[in-house]
């Protein structure tokens, strides 16, 4: 109902870039230029000055931005309003995941809540703790779910799962023999980590000073940006690494790799993050509600395991 026109100019003015916006509406990029270009024409003159690849507002364009983000705003206040009398929900909802959790962890949440709403349209985006942060500090995605602490304070911060880091090592591995590891133990052995900016990197840094170690002790050989291809590179014995337990679950039945836990526990939260001041849509707040209840049934079931 909303002007899709408004829409599409608000996401090129918050990008400053045809291409991005073009992705995250999930339009092309001829689409976009032509709605910005009926704006342009309804308004009879430029809204963005383009320069070498590079756009930025005119000053009429910075005036139409303010307006068009009140009557988004206000289009989504009613709307909401309107569906919470009716008990309807509907979407879209753009959730982001960090690698892990993404993988691993919210698929199953993602399909459970679509079973329950079915009109709702969730996305899911797929990048590290960083990147997600900041897909929610620019507002280009509702929510975001990551591994480790989350310092922004004009986002809101919702601990949704106590999760466990682990030592994985090959079957034939010598630490296997060991009941559990001990931080010092690391360093004896080639290590396969994962990329800068991935939350399981800073979690393990912060351990380790915990220990009065550092991470530039480590014998680091290799880097990945993916929990799947540490494990096909440790199963083939080229090292040790550290990986969240719950990423473990069909190598653990397997007994492809093995896990050993660390004698302190390394542990980390899950959190749901999104902006403080973001107007809510009853579909945001149904899938925080419901997210939450059913991590909170999952961890008590794994407790009585």
């Amino acid at each position: 109902m909303a002007d899709r026109r408004l829409q599409v100019f608000t996401t090129v003015a918050r990008l400053l870039s045809f291409t991005k916006a073009a992705e995250t509406l999930y339009m092309t990029q001829p689409a976009v230029t032509f709605q910005i270009r009926q704006l342009e024409e309804h308004f009879n003159t430029r809204l963005f000055d383009r320069t070498h690849n590079r756009i930025t507002l005119t000053e009429v364009g910075q005036r139409v931005k303010e307006y068009a983000d009140k009557i988004i705003i206000l289009y989504k206040e009613m709307d909401n309003e309107v569906r919470a009398l009716t008990g309807d929900v509907q979407g879209p909802l753009i959730v982001g995941a960090s690698t892990t959790i993404g993988e691993y962890f919210i698929p199953g949440i993602v399909g459970a809540y679509q079973s329950t709403f079915r009109d709702v349209k969730v996305r899911l985006h797929v990048a590290n703790t960083n990147g997600i942060i900041h897909m929610v500090e620019n507002n280009q995605i509702d929510i975001g779910i990551v591994e480790g602490p989350v310092n922004n304070k004009n986002l809101v911060t919702d601990v949704i799962w106590d999760d466990e880091l682990v030592v994985v090592c090959s079957v034939d591995h010598p630490l296997t023999r060991q009941h559990c590891v001990s931080a010092a133990d690391l360093l004896d052995h080639p290590f396969i980590g994962r990329e800068e900016g991935s939350g399981t990197r800073e979690v393990m840094k912060n351990y380790l000073v915990s220990q009065d170690l550092n991470s530039e002790q480590l014998n680091i050989i290799m880097e990945f940006g993916s929990p799947e291809s540490i494990k096909n590179v440790v199963s083939a014995g080229l090292g040790i690494s550290i990986l969240s337990i719950a990423t473990m679950e069909k190598e653990l039945a397997l007994k492809s790799l093995c896990a050993i836990s660390l004698e302190k526990p390394m542990r980390r939260p899950f959190s749901i993050v999104y902006q403080r001041q973001k107007f809510r849509l009853r579909a945001m707040d149904e899938f925080l509600e419901f997210t939450q209840a059913h991590c909170a049934t999952k961890q008590k079931l794994l407790q009585l395991t």
